[in-house]
């Protein structure tokens, strides 16, 4: 007789065990002699076909077994069995059947549209934790597509559905949602170049500069558009900022447990990289919709023993604040505002109702093997997940043309049972004492208040209604800004200090060189002027020349190529670009070393280009032409 019926069932998730136990039984057997070796080879060699399950009485399969397994796991098989236990769950049934009827009708298109045979939705409430419905496939009784099998339960690749929860974590830390970080392509591992090729013996394979699904760039982007569109590289460059140990910490207390393996992940972790299940994804949302509060999911409301003995009942309880009510309330800001998404998604799209203030995010994993969506109101909190039980792909659609229509259906159906809700806002803060790349503008992180009616930095005699923040223009990654261990706290005194800094800043500098004139602004910075007599030398020439290297010399591209200068203009930092295209700064001393051969922009006859900044706002270019001879 197997241990743990309903665990070791065929017609669950944990067949893969049932194979084991089966093996393990066999083994011993042959062990003890009670087999010949023959027949223990032939007998773990067979395969089993099952009988189709009983299809007469039973209601809510998935949701029926999943609580079966629970009781068998707190009370024992033997006290299910035949204990007479009576139990009194938290499912809304006439719910369960809608979800049952729209799941299986809309996967049955997804079928024939988009190769994706199956589908689950789950829907709780956050307030208490109960699960109010639970449809683990398309059809349990389905044997073709393995209908048995609970998706609701089961690990998958979340894709971009875990973005917020990343984000999140970042809004805890003082970021903000009109924080920039910029969407350029960028290579996150730091033993490979900018442009990444690799260095120094990392394997090519190990270089990592991810992609946007749509395979373009936005510059500056502010943190609410990155993921209302989920775009993907400011959010690993968000993942980077808190720590992928720190991000999974949060999701663990927002109730996820099965990301146990953070070495595997690395940043790809906010991508998808790890598997959830849907079930306890659906649950962490419900903490956004909760202002912050997680209650952990259950499906008991009361057990009784065959004599009448309450053996567990539900209570509610405070739950756990694991983010403060202002990042919840930015979260479902973001998730809940349409123009947030509609430059992504387009404006009529699946998350969004007209009449009722919705959050959703999706999320599609690279290889469309899965499509996910998740929304909430602060009431009712709804996952839904497509694709195929056997993880082959889908056809190359994205969550909102998959999995969205079965959700949004679902979701709008609900209308009748619940009132309209709305998120409330975050409270405001003082702005102008937060860094401006913090609070929305990628051009500098340096302010001061100006006379609108002259132009010059304001004065103490300046009426206020006159004065206006202006920023200087130094444009930076913002590493570059930012001590990631203390967003608010002072600027980096050294942000070279930070392994990923140079890449990240090297994809800025150049994104903002070929912008020329785009923003209306100069391409180099200074200091903040104090008033306008202080910056009166403002005009006056960069005295500074290139001593190395010198007018057509030839160089070894495999060879270290040492740049250095002369100058009789003090320096506040001076880049160096190789054929147009920024490779690196020096904030201070004369010579800046690099590896010609790690870089793609490499020719025969190429250019090295030195721009000079001084503290007065100038700048000088000086460029010389040099021969690679391999």
């Amino acid at each position: 007789i197997p241990q743990a019926p309903t665990y070791y069932s065929p017609f669950g998730n944990h067949r893969d065990k049932l194979d084991e136990r089966k093996n393990l039984v066999l083994r011993r057997m042959n062990d003890l002699k009670l087999i010949t070796t023959d027949e223990y080879n032939q007998a773990r060699s067979e395969v089993v076909t099952w009988k189709k399950a009983e299809t007469r009485g039973i209601k809510a399969p998935h949701f029926v077994f999943f609580i079966k397994e629970y009781l068998e796991n707190t009370y024992g098989k033997d006290t299910v069995e035949q204990g007479g236990l009576k139990v009194i769950t938290t499912l809304n049934y006439d719910m369960q059947q809608e979800g049952e009827e729209i799941t299986k009708r809309l996967a049955l298109e997804n079928e024939t549209k988009y190769k994706a045979s199956n589908a689950g939705l789950v829907a709780l409430d956050p307030k208490t934790g109960q699960i109010l419905t639970m449809v683990g496939s398309r059809d349990y009784f389905d044997k073709n597509i393995d209908g048995a099998y609970n998706i609701a339960t089961a690990n998958r690749q979340p894709g971009s559905a875990f973005k917020p929860i990343v984000y999140a974590l970042g809004f805890e830390k003082g970021y903000r949602p009109d924080t920039i970080l910029f969407d350029l392509p960028t290579e996150f591992n730091t033993g490979c170049s900018a442009s990444g090729a690799t260095l120094g013996g990392t394997p090519q394979s190990t270089c990592y500069m991810p992609s946007n699904y749509s395979g373009t760039f936005s510059g500056p982007l502010m943190i609410k558009k990155a993921l209302g569109g989920s775009i993907n590289i400011p959010a690993v460059k968000m993942l980077y900022l808190v720590g992928v140990n720190n991000a999974i910490t949060l999701a663990r207390e927002m109730g996820i447990t099965t990301l146990t393996d953070p070495d595997r992940y690395g940043l790809s972790l906010v991508l998808g990289g790890g598997e959830v299940k849907l079930l306890e994804m659906t649950s962490a949302f419900g903490t956004f919709a909760t202002e912050g509060i997680h209650k952990p999911y259950t499906g008991i409301l009361k057990i009784e023993d065959n004599q009448g003995q309450v053996l567990e009942e539900y209570k509610d309880k405070e739950g756990v604040q694991v983010v403060s009510a202002k990042t919840a309330n930015w979260i479902s800001d973001i998730l809940s505002d349409n123009t947030n998404r509609a430059w992504v998604f387009g404006a009529n799209n699946k998350l969004y109702f007209s009449e009722r203030q919705v959050a959703a995010k999706t999320g599609t994993t690279s290889n469309f093997r899965d499509a996910w969506i998740i929304g909430y109101t602060p009431s009712l909190v709804v996952g839904a997940w497509a694709g195929n039980n056997d993880n082959s792909p889908m056809a190359s659609q994205t969550s909102s043309i998959i999995a969205a229509p079965i959700w949004n259906e679902f979701f709008k159906k609900q209308f009748a049972r619940y009132p309209a809700e709305y998120f409330n806002k975050a409270p405001e803060e003082d702005l102008l004492s937060i860094k401006p790349i913090l609070r929305g503008n990628f051009r500098g992180g340096e302010s001061y208040i100006v006379d609108k009616t002259t132009g010059q930095p304001a004065t103490d005699n300046t009426p206020p209604e006159n004065k206006i923040e202006s920023v200087v223009t130094n444009v930076h990654d913002i590493l570059y800004w930012v001590d990631k261990s203390n967003p608010r706290g002072p600027k980096p005194t050294n942000p070279y200090n930070d392994p990923q800094f140079k890449n990240w800043e090297a994809a800025v500098r150049n994104w903002w060189v070929g912008q020329g004139g785009a923003y209306q602004a100069p391409l180099v910075g200074g200091d903040v002027p104090q008033t306008q007599n202080q910056t009166q030398n403002s005009g006056t020439p960069i005295l500074f020349s290139v001593t190395k290297p010198q007018t057509n010399q030839t160089f070894d591209s495999n060879q270290p190529l040492a740049i250095e200068i002369q100058t009789q203009t003090p320096l506040k930092k001076w880049d160096v670009l190789l054929n147009g295209v920024y490779i690196g700064s020096q904030n201070n001393g004369t010579q800046y070393i690099f590896n010609p051969s790690q870089s793609s922009l490499l020719r025969s006859n190429s250019t090295i280009s030195v721009v000079g900044y001084d503290f007065s706002n100038n700048t000088k270019e000086v460029s010389v032409p040099i021969i690679f001879s391999n």
